[in-house]
């Protein structure tokens, strides 16, 4: 369905109606005699960036975010050149719109603002059926797909059908990050039923009026899911998203080395995170087999960081089981030790020998960490009291608020800054603008998976991976953290700009590729130049020339 060459069936409206066609005004006069548009447009042909011009200037007169969010969607749903071209160019300024912070309140919203359909929805209503159905989705050449469940969206907990919002944000991250072509892109909404009652007594919700299903009928839809996608999409990449975690770690073990498959909450967490953290020890000239890191949550973001930053020490020589304890855990229950009962299987490696302590202050003043990382959705719990301790023990703590969005951060950056006397080194989850205090100004870092997944999907993508690996995670966080200039350190940014995201995706793409050929991970041959291969794939927004 991405050909140019227009049938009959693509002349005249209907053409103004398809949105991988639509160039809007853009259409030159003799597309307009060619495609028979007399008539229907306007008299005067525009160019590309004045229909971005006039796109920006309506963003911008818009009074809230989620407005903002909707005009861009409406725009997707008409012209999604001219979409991923305002995207792409103002991506700093588009990035918070379409996806976090601004998707967690459109999720909340979802069957309120709900107009035009987008993505595949599978239910339990679909069992046995799935694989039929898949024949109705019209992108047969689908590299990606993106799939939630809805029960963990950002920190928000369970919103079900209305989690959909993730999975179109994440693709639409992917061709504006790292150039997939939106063709190849697949959001899918796993309808298991919720437990949220404010949705199910809402009568403009659009998924199944029915509570969660567990255990064997929901790992059968699943897997009915995942066998039909792999038959219909040969070697297609599934990524897991916003699962809770019951699913997300068992899952992830029972697929990861059976299909082309990956958790971007555990695994793209964990690599973001880490780079974040070699990043910081630039500023500090501490070493990474140094560090102690406190934990305030341990689910599939907190145990995916721990696992990253294990597997980092692990390449430097240090043993799991020594690189395990430098991570320590204080979740709902308090701190994370060995004595404690009940501990699910995913955090035992991390529950160690040591006396109970029932809150995160006093586990930060026994423990000692050189690093504090937030991924509770806990609001406001990196009290001024816990980072003015982190301060006291380090001349320069780490800070990392990750939590999304922005209303679950566990500390602002102007909190962070200011009760550690300018010492913190911050980053957060989703954006918090820059923070002057006395003569200088930080730039807060955003440790957002977006710096991760695009690039690792190209990778796989483009090389042809038949699995993701644990190293590709690595790797891709060594990528990124090599590619933070000291003119960023010098602001406090441990990230690179998002300005620069689509050289981060490739660069990463290039790495993760050349594990794959390494590993014999793929059936394509290794191209002579790896990078070429790489830019040859990604997709620009331009318009196509129709006559």
């Amino acid at each position: 369905m991405n050909s140019h060459s227009p049938s009959e069936l693509y002349r005249g409206v209907k053409i103004l109606h398809d949105p991988l066609r639509n160039k809007g005004t853009a259409y030159t006069d003799a597309e307009r005699d060619y495609l028979k548009l007399r008539g229907l447009l306007p008299p005067r042909v525009h160019s590309p960036a004045e229909q971005e011009l006039r796109v920006l200037g309506n963003i911008r007169a818009k009074p809230t975010d989620l407005e903002r969010y909707l005009y861009l969607v409406a725009l997707q749903d008409r012209n999604e050149t001219l979409f991923y071209r305002v995207v792409m160019h103002n991506i700093e300024e588009m990035m918070p719109l379409i996806y976090t912070p601004t998707v967690g309140k459109a999720c909340q919203e979802f069957q309120h603002i709900f107009r035009t359909p987008r993505g595949f929805h599978v239910s339990l209503q679909d069992r046995g059926q799935i694989k039929e159905y898949l024949q109705n989705w019209p992108h047969k050449e689908t590299r990606i797909i993106v799939v939630t469940d809805g029960e963990r969206i950002l920190g928000l907990g369970d919103l079900g059908a209305d989690g959909m919002g993730i999975p179109i944000g994440k693709l639409a991250l992917y061709t504006a990050c790292s150039g997939i072509h939106p063709t190849h892109c697949m959001p899918v909404m796993l309808d298991v039923g919720t437990n949220n009652e404010t949705l199910l007594n809402d009568p403009l919700y659009n998924g199944l009026e029915r509570r969660r299903v567990r255990g064997e009928e929901y790992d059968e839809l699943v897997e009915e899911f995942i066998t039909a996608v792999n038959d219909a999409f040969p070697g297609v990449l599934i990524q897991l998203e916003d699962f809770g975690n019951t699913n997300a770690f068992r899952l992830l073990e029972k697929y990861r080395d059976r299909v082309c498959l990956f958790n971007d909450d555990i695994q793209g967490t964990g690599a973001v995170a880490v780079a974040g953290i070699i990043g910081a020890l630039r500023i500090t000239g501490g070493k990474l087999s140094e560090q102690k890191i406190l934990f305030l949550g341990a689910g599939e973001a907190g145990i995916g960081i721990a696992d990253t930053f294990v597997a980092a020490l692990v390449e430097n020589g240090i043993p799991p089981e020594q690189a395990r304890k430098q991570c320590w855990f204080v979740d709902t229950k308090g701190l994370l030790v060995a004595d404690r009962g009940d501990i699910p299987e995913h955090k035992r490696p991390y529950a160690h020998e040591h006396p109970y302590i029932a809150n995160f202050l006093d586990a930060v003043n026994t423990l000692r960490p050189t690093a504090i990382l937030g991924l509770s959705g806990q609001p406001g719990h990196f009290t001024k009291d816990a980072v003015a301790a982190m301060a006291t023990i380090n001349d320069r703590p780490i800070v990392f608020a990750l939590s999304n969005p922005t209303s679950k951060a566990e500390c602002t950056a102007a909190q962070a800054y200011t009760w550690s006397d300018g010492r913190a080194i911050f980053a957060s989850g989703s954006p918090f603008d820059p923070v002057k205090l006395g003569n200088r100004v930080f730039v807060p870092g955003q440790g957002n998976n977006a710096y991760i997944f695009p690039g690792v999907g190209l990778g796989v993508i483009v090389s042809g991976a038949r699995t993701v690996t644990a190293e590709m995670f690595l790797a891709a966080a060594h990528s990124l953290a090599n590619q933070v200039t000291e003119a960023d350190l010098e602001r406090g940014r441990v990230y690179p700009p998002l300005g620069q995201i689509r050289k981060v995706s490739a660069l990463i793409a290039r790495e993760v590729a050349r594990i794959a050929y390494a590993r014999g991970l793929t059936n394509k041959e290794e191209p002579a130049d790896i990078m070429a291969d790489i830019h040859e794939y990604m997709y620009h927004p331009v318009y196509p020339h129709y006559a």
